[in-house]
């Protein structure tokens, strides 16, 4: 069989699921998408454990929590949203909003989140009714596999159409390619090679760009209680989280106190250039790329690539720059738990400082800013080409939604034309409907040419 005809018969098995599915009724819908939210939930552990077996990345702890966190915190958004029928009206304007389905979803998943971003993707699909085909990684087929095994097997106890959730076996590029190719909308989250092959299939795509989260620390606030949010962000899941800090940008005169605030919460700093050199050069190589085998991997491994001794009980290293964006490769993401550090003396050359390294990479995505100060806030979220500005929080684990923000819980972040994506939100359930608007006459008075023109 080539990939072509396996992938069609997974589309055709698909189709014929959808089509039962889009005559569920709301109530029908959400038992479906809580039973996924619901497996993953109660599945933590054993998915978390595959996870970090098959992948060799991240921490196992942090995964069970990405797990059980994602599954709650998506749910919660889902649960009360129409997404059948007739979901809005607008009396003043006429308009009532029907939500129909787009037919066969195909989502492309990454090996850095291979079982919440699964999940995640097939809660929107079948909220709206569709059905999804999932692309996993090569390198973390096996615990994506089981994800959709355990939940398929609790939809059969529901009497869910067979195949509303399919995976690839076997999964490669040109699996995936073909799965591209055939579906009605593509789900692309992983690096920028996925996404334009997503958006070079010929059908409309969802894709992410690059992280690179800075973190901008203003005068006003506590910086211990700043600086343990912050290394809790970088830390979590060993760094490999899109939305995780970067970099912390402290004003020059309170340098040494954000410095010492830092260390007391777990922190190894490194000043010494001749050091941070070993750095730049376990984690980048030549051309600027990242060394695989430093993402996911834990600060002590990270440092042994380096050939640098840190303390045992280090949570995250803090690196000393010689420059901003193309001056020092620092500056770009990094995904493991290292950091880097910056000095402003105004908070506009923080932003100033933010955005060089975001133009280096991260445009779109997320940035951090701890501050008790409104206007600075505003200030940032007017300055920065960012999606999400993430505020007095660990931005990894509250960018992609929390119970503690309004910003939708999702796995995939879109970042904007600066990140070229389609959209500059979370991805959630109202990018995978199509909506219908019916317009009624309404009755108000007609505006004369005059009175328009006025």
């Amino acid at each position: 069989m080539t990939h072509q005809e396996y992938i069609l018969g997974l589309l055709e098995n698909a189709k014929e699921a959808q089509r039962e599915f889009e005559n569920y009724t709301q109530e029908q819908v959400d038992a479906i998408v809580k039973v996924v939210a619901k497996t993953v939930y109660d599945n933590a552990e054993e998915l978390a454990k595959m996870a970090i077996e098959e992948t060799r990345m991240g921490v196992y702890e942090d995964k069970v929590a990405k797990n059980r966190g994602k599954a709650k915190v998506i749910w919660n958004n889902l649960k009360d949203k129409k997404s059948v029928g007739i979901i809005d009206t607008d009396e003043e304007q006429g308009l009532m909003y029907v939500a129909k389905p787009i037919g066969v979803i195909g989502a492309v998943t990454p090996t850095t989140n291979p079982i919440v971003t699964p999940m995640c993707n097939a809660m929107f699909a079948l909220k709206g009714r569709n059905a999804i085909v999932v692309a996993p990684h090569p390198r973390s087929e096996m615990c994506s596999r089981r994800t959709v095994e355990l939940i398929n097997k609790e939809l059969e106890k529901l009497n869910a159409p067979k195949n509303l959730i399919q995976i690839i076996h076997d999964s490669s590029i040109e699996r995936t390619n073909e799965l591209m190719k055939v579906v009605d909308v593509v789900l692309a989250t992983g690096g920028m090679g996925v996404v334009k092959a997503a958006y070079s299939s010929g059908k409309p795509s969802y894709g992410v760009g690059a992280g690179n989260v800075q973190v901008v620390l203003d005068r006003d606030v506590d910086y211990l209680d700043a600086t343990a949010k912050i290394i809790a962000g970088r830390k979590f899941d060993n760094g490999i989280i899109c939305s995780g800090e970067q970099t912390i940008i402290a004003p020059n005169d309170k340098y040494d106190e954000v410095v010492k605030a830092m260390e007391a919460n777990g922190a190894y700093y490194i000043e010494e250039q001749s050091v941070v050199d070993k750095f730049r050069k376990a984690i980048f190589n030549e051309k600027g790329i990242i060394n695989k085998d430093v993402v996911g991997q834990s600060v002590q491994d990270v440092a042994k690539l380096a050939g640098v001794e840190v303390p045992e009980d280090t949570k995250v290293i803090l690196l000393a720059t010689n420059g901003i964006g193309k001056e020092d490769i620092l500056c770009k993401e990094k995904m493991c738990p290292v950091m880097a550090a910056f000095k402003y003396d105004t908070f506009d050359e923080a932003l100033h400082i933010a955005q060089t390294n975001l133009d280096l990479e991260g445009r779109g995505h997320s940035t951090a800013v701890h501050s008790n100060n409104i206007e600075n806030i505003k200030k940032a979220g007017v300055y920065l080409t960012v999606s999400r500005l993430v505020v007095n929080a660990p931005s990894s684990t509250t960018a992609g939604g929390s119970l503690t923000n309004g910003f939708a819980p999702s796995t995939t972040l879109g970042c904007g034309t600066w990140g070229n994506n389609a959209i500059s939100e979370n991805l959630d359930y109202k990018h995978l409907i199509n909506v219908s608007r019916i317009g009624m006459v309404i009755d108000k008075k007609v505006p004369t040419d005059e009175e328009i023109w006025a």
